[in-house]
């Protein structure tokens, strides 16, 4: 069942299911709750598992981005872009966690959710009892990188959100997963379909504009989980498995994509399972 939370610059929905410790899943980029459902089942017999759409994704609103977060590089067509940093959307996530009376949680998240998690334990780390990243990286968008997202907001702009979806989706799945998995491909393409245009262009801006923070995860005061897929044509392992240390743990999912969640969500549910119970422990 789905939530709604007025926030102070958005509206956000959410699901929130299962008793026990307080765990946050943030989907990736194009995402929505939705993301997690085949895994939010797995998780909730042990844990409260709260899932939001992020701003401009599945059911959420899409706020217009504030004055201080409009690039104006001329990069991109010479003309100012609009922006959803990445410190806006953990913003988001800590007003969340404030309405639900969260005092603390472990904050996992996927892909784009990660570049989020990571500016969330920079920005408010008493707020987290642990946090980890999903095919995700603490590391920038390279040159190239930087080049491809002004691309896709191009593409987003010009020629409309689906026919974005469709180049990006079947590049997130393992290339054997398009053929054994076409329902799971197609699930994920109608989600990336609801994402708001305008949204996705604005989290384009501010996915490029994201700083390194390999040293968030290094200097992490609290345990930090690493989970990348052995197939990932999108974040390679090494981008992702980018610190060691006592408080790291790291699990490779040797034959999913950059989507595990509906690759191999009973393998990720455990990973996720055995890390929490670390904790709670």
């Amino acid at each position: 069942m789905k939530h709604t939370a007025q926030l102070k610059n958005s509206r956000i929905t959410y699901v929130d299911e299962g008793s026990g410790a307080p765990v946050v899943l943030l989907h990736g980029f194009c995402g929505s709750s939705a993301y997690w459902e085949e895994v939010i089942p797995l998780l909730a017999g042990k844990f409260r598992v709260i899932a939001p759409d992020l701003r401009g994704h599945g059911d959420s609103s899409a706020p217009t981005p504030a004055a201080g977060d409009t690039a104006r590089e001329a990069e991109a067509g010479g003309a100012a872009q609009d922006a959803y940093p990445m410190e806006a959307f953990a913003l988001d996530v800590r007003e969340l966690l404030d309405v639900l009376a969260i005092d603390k949680a472990i904050l996992l998240g996927h892909s784009l959710g990660g570049y989020v998690t990571l500016a969330f334990a920079e920005a408010y780390p008493e707020r987290l009892a642990a946090f980890g990243l999903i095919h995700s990286t603490a590391y920038p968008d390279t040159e190239e990188g930087k080049i491809n997202r002004i691309a896709g907001i191009r593409t987003i702009r010009e020629q409309g959100i689906s026919v974005f979806v469709e180049g990006l989706v079947p590049k997130l799945f393992a290339p054997d997963h398009l053929n054994s998995m076409p329902d799971k491909v197609q699930r994920a393409l109608a989600i990336g379909r609801g994402t708001d245009p305008g949204a996705a262009a604005a989290t384009q801006e501010g996915m490029r504009r994201r700083p390194d923070r390999n040293a968030v995860l290094q200097d992490a005061q609290v345990p930090v989980l690493l989970v990348s897929g052995g197939q990932d044509k999108i974040v390679p392992t090494e981008k992702t498995f980018s610190v060691e240390g006592d408080g790291v743990t790291c699990t490779l999912l040797v034959s999913s994509g950059h989507m595990s969640m509906y690759e191999a969500p009973e393998q990720l549910a455990e990973a996720i399972k055995a890390f929490a119970a670390q904790i709670q422990g």
